[in-house]
């Protein structure tokens, strides 16, 4: 029985090529090792720098403004990866998903990113669309307005305990608002914790690359008390920075029962290869706080850590925007 049957634990891939989507992508479903996809302004970047695939679409579109032309490019391949994973969510609606961002210049704009939530949304006419919103104080209001209009969405940069109930909360009456069986998922990102406090937290005494899988999981236990059935814990950002872990070392530590880990390509294989098939140890909330009174004492500011975290991942997305929309404006 897979871990999908099992646990509803199900693996999505963050990562969204043209080519991929032709080449590799329906490989991954076949062999039912991911259940659904995500994409951000960096994932965008990467790809629309980096690959020949868009250059003739890039020329054809070179009369509107870059922000269109973005626009345009992002969208085919969000509506040729929905129309892929369209069987995998008329199956099950929990999964076969592909997520699209707001623009990520509209964080602290409420009525901006609700209208430009709803415009893409329906612009790419697939229901398996979730619609990113960040969780910032612009973000809850209108994340909420979203599911309440019946629109699936993807609550992201959250880092911590507090934003996680921030969106619950949200999502929660925006869902129970909706007139549809509307999806969200809370997106709780793992890895950058370790590359900004590691070295910190080894010269305090502590065990290196655990921080975002405890902080991870208290926030888990968050979402969990308002039992939404249709609100999924999603971990994201479960890429490796530490060349002393596996690549697979962000899915191995959170399989937990019906959450999502969206994980790039090389950590997929990796855990398709050689990682961990089975529910992860899963820590008690009384465990994760014992574990930040710790911090406290070793003088860890985890609230600065947290403020920074999420300033810092804002300010990337903005810069791979620009970068983006430079490269299209020939």
């Amino acid at each position: 029985m897979s871990l999908k049957e099992k646990i509803n634990f199900s693996l999505w891939c963050d990562f969204i090529e043209r080519d991929f989507l032709e080449e590799g992508f329906q490989d991954l479903l076949d062999k039912k090792l991911i259940h659904g996809a995500t994409s951000n302004p960096a994932i965008f970047k990467n790809a629309i720098v980096t690959s020949s695939a868009y250059e003739q679409q890039i020329n054809m579109l070179q009369a509107n403004e870059p922000k269109k032309i973005y626009e345009e490019l992002s969208g085919s391949d969000i509506k040729r990866a929905a129309a892929i994973l369209k069987s995998l969510h008329d199956e099950n609606d929990e999964d076969g998903f592909i997520s699209l961002e707001v623009d990520p210049y509209l964080c602290d704009d409420v009525l901006g990113t609700l209208e430009e939530g709803a415009r893409l949304y329906n612009q790419i006419k697939h229901e398996n669309v979730m619609i990113k919103v960040p969780a910032t104080e612009a973000g809850y209001p209108a994340m909420k307005n979203l599911t309440a209009m019946g629109i699936p969405v993807n609550a992201t940069l959250i880092f911590s305990p507090e934003q996680a109930i921030k969106c619950a909360q949200a999502l929660d009456e925006g869902i129970k608002e909706s007139q549809k069986n509307t999806k969200a998922v809370i997106s709780i990102f793992i890895s950058r914790f370790d590359k900004l406090l590691d070295t910190k937290l080894n010269s305090a005494g502590l065990e290196r690359g655990k921080l975002g899988i405890i902080n991870a999981t208290k926030c888990y236990h968050k979402i969990k008390k308002f039992k939404n059935k249709n609100i999924r814990t999603l971990f994201a950002s479960t890429g490796v920075k530490d060349d002393s872990l596996s690549l697979s070392y962000y899915i191995d530590n959170l399989i937990f029962p019906n959450t999502i880990n969206t994980a790039p390509l090389d950590a997929i294989k990796a855990w398709e290869e050689n990682g961990k098939k089975e529910i992860s140890n899963i820590l008690s909330e009384d465990a994760c706080n014992e574990y930040f009174k710790t911090l406290k004492d070793k003088n860890i500011n985890i609230q600065s850590a947290y403020n920074e975290l999420l300033k810092d991942g804002l300010s990337a997305f903005k810069v791979s925007f620009d970068e983006l929309l430079n490269k299209v404006k020939l």
